[in-house]
């Protein structure tokens, strides 16, 4: 039966085929792409396996049962596939609606932001108070800013420390930054299912930067260690020279960024 189908399908190749294929191709590759490293990976492996071995048993075993329950399978699994990875495909469409090409217009400028932020990073790392920062981009930050307390001020290192203070009403949330622009603290982030053995912090920032474009900062008051999450990926145990190349890097338009050693591989 299988053997029939394939012989078939090769009675019909013409050359507009090969584009089919290569389309194909590129889509499971993106999907590919989009779930590694994530628990819907693990998920979909196993649902592969699961379904390679009831084909195989129900063709070596001639199930007729079973292979009629194949045949009409796929319409029940376009349906279950955006149930089960919704996550996933929320995450694949917001980042492909990322340009990433231009700066739209008020999209917000962080030439001086970068440099008050990161000399008070370090200087919360160095008292050991922890933190956690948030530099909106490309993607709103609006679901989390309304979590939070809305504050709607001019950036300073005065304020920041302030808010970080231990003890004080807004430490244990994250600040949110757009532009020079402190708009809101004690947000709640969303926690990442990875970055085990890491803090509440490392888990918000995490998530934040996988659900999003935003570069989150954290510093650790255990160890006083700076990180930077960004596109899902984190930089621990950056220094003051390696913070302000990353955040330049990654928040500044390319031509006024200066070439600079050491900066760490994201």
């Amino acid at each position: 039966m299988v053997w029939d189908i394939f012989r078939e399908a090769f009675d019909r190749f013409e050359p507009s085929s090969v584009i089919d294929i290569l389309a194909i191709a590129v889509l499971i590759y993106l999907a590919l792409l989009l779930l590694r490293g994530t628990v819907a990976m693990t998920l979909l492996r196993g649902v592969v396996i699961l379904v390679v071995a009831v084909v195989i048993l129900a063709e070596v075993l001639e199930l007729t049962v079973l292979q009629f329950v194949l045949r009409n399978f796929f319409p029940a699994l376009l349906i279950a596939i955006p149930i089960v990875f919704q996550p996933e495909i929320r995450r694949f469409l917001e980042r492909l609606g990322r340009t990433g090409l231009w700066r739209w217009p008020g999209r917000p400028g962080y030439q001086q932001t970068v440099e008050v932020v990161a000399e008070t990073v370090m200087e919360l790392a160095r008292r050991r108070h922890g933190a956690l920062i948030v530099l909106e981009r490309e993607t709103g930050l609006e679901d989390y800013i309304e979590t939070g307390v809305k504050l709607d001020a001019l950036l300073s290192r005065e304020l920041l420390e302030g808010i970080f203070f231990p003890n004080s009403p807004l430490h244990d949330g994250a600040v949110v930054l757009r532009g020079d622009r402190v708009v809101a603290a004690g947000c709640t982030l969303p926690l990442s299912h990875r970055g085990e053995g890491h803090g509440l912090r490392h888990r918000a920032a995490l998530g934040t930067a996988e659900a999003t474009d935003a570069v989150c900062l954290v510093v650790s008051e255990e160890t006083g260690q700076v990180s930077v999450a960004v596109n899902g990926r984190m930089m621990s145990g950056l220094d003051e020279r390696q913070l302000r190349a990353v955040l330049r890097s990654l928040l500044l338009p390319a031509e006024t960024v200066a070439p600079f050693p050491g900066l760490p591989a994201r």
